[in-house]
């Protein structure tokens, strides 16, 4: 529910542009500019608060990362002002991403080793769930009774999430002093650095496609259909976590080198039938279940890596998510204006075979062969 919550409140704006610049009396440019705030959050302010709360109790920090949202996305929702909207989801942004840290590591916790990729598979569920249902029906929503009343919804669902989390989940204590791991000890850990390498180009490929969906998709007369082309792509990254919960104790490197190849495989065929409807639609579907487990595989395979580093580790990754997200902007913007669509699936082959290099290679450590609970020893 957490991860749900980050999601949609990233991207909602995203599908109310219009509704914001009415409301706000602005450009569209500018309000889009309330996903670049949230995403500057995130990568700035990820690392150092997980390393200033690491001592923290743990349910302390994820009731911190709530409240955080409670509070920018009803400011946002009452906000009249465009600076005060902007700082608003500046720190929606922080909050997810300490959030993001503090997850995966938690949900690993709360069960024994040889479970840790399964129990991951389910807490990152309601990243598919949002993208292929939450944005959809939080921008209907926001048509229906106006943008602000969606992140006011917003806000209700996180007051019943601080309530279901006080009920519910486990307490386990932070970390004390000598149990703490500089950051660069962390970044300089074997296996550490290809995970981030391997995550930075399978998401910058992903993003490309995935943020300029829209003029891809016209090219086989799809402009119409594109919420059609992310339903399809949802429910397939739902189907991709259900396969990644049965795959990551046993087959982490091979799940991760078969979805980085298929992939791969799939942009080669978009190249070549991006103007085919029927084409297009199942390559989304299959690339939809190859994303789908991507989040568990890699951060299981970061935190395995990482060991006790693990909590700073995963913040990294949060930086280097959310840096490819805006590179994807960029670059895919970059494509579009001077090559056209058509360029995008080259582009995403070239980033998708340096990322399959980069993890075949990361064999002795970051993705390493065998089952996981025969290889951790934390």
């Amino acid at each position: 529910m957490t991860g749900f919550i980050c999601i949609v409140t990233e991207t909602l704006p995203a599908g109310l542009l219009p509704q914001i610049s009415d409301g706000l009396g602005i450009t569209a440019s500018l309000a889009g500019q309330a996903v670049t705030a949230y995403a500057l959050g995130s990568v700035l302010a990820a690392i150092p608060l997980t390393i200033a709360t690491q001592r923290w109790r743990r349910r302390n920090v994820l009731l911190l990362t709530i409240v955080g949202f409670l509070v920018f996305n009803s400011v946002t929702a009452l906000s009249t002002d465009y600076a005060l909207t902007l700082v608003a989801r500046f720190f929606a942004g922080a909050a997810a991403g300490l959030a993001w840290s503090l997850l995966a590591g938690y949900a690993r916790r709360m069960v024994q080793p040889a479970q840790q990729g399964r129990a991951m598979a389910i807490a990152m569920v309601g990243t598919p769930i949002a993208l292929s249902l939450g944005v959809p029906l939080g921008t209907w929503l926001g048509g229906a009774v106006g943008w602000r009343s969606a992140f006011g919804v917003m806000s209700v669902l996180t007051v019943v999430l601080i309530i279901w989390v006080l009920a519910k989940v486990p307490d386990y204590p932070g970390k004390s002093g000598h149990e703490r791991m500089p950051l660069r000890k962390v970044l300089t850990t074997p296996g550490v650095r290809p995970v981030l390498a391997t995550v930075m180009a399978w998401m910058l490929a992903h993003n490309i496609l995935y943020t300029y969906v829209a003029p891809f998709a016209a090219q086989a007369g799809l402009e119409h259909r594109v919420d059609v082309v992310l339903l399809v792509f949802g429910l397939a990254a739902l189907v991709g976590i259900g396969v990644t919960g049965k795959l990551v104790e046993r087959h982490l490197r091979g799940a991760v080198l078969a979805s980085l190849a298929i992939f791969l495989l799939v942009s080669v065929l978009l190249a070549f039938l991006q103007d085919v409807p029927a084409a297009v639609y199942a390559c989304v579907a299959v690339w939809g279940l190859t994303f789908g487990g991507a989040a568990t595989l890699l951060q299981t395979a970061l935190a395995d890596s990482a060991g006790d580093g693990a909590d700073v580790a995963l913040s990294m990754n949060v930086v280097a998510w959310n840096s490819v997200i805006a590179g994807g902007g960029i670059l895919g913007g970059v494509l579009l204006d001077h090559w056209g669509a058509g360029s995008f699936p080259w582009a995403m082959a070239v980033l998708v075979a340096i990322g399959l290099s980069i993890a075949w290679s990361a064999r002795t450590h970051g993705f390493r062969p065998g089952a996981r609970s025969r290889v951790i020893g934390h």
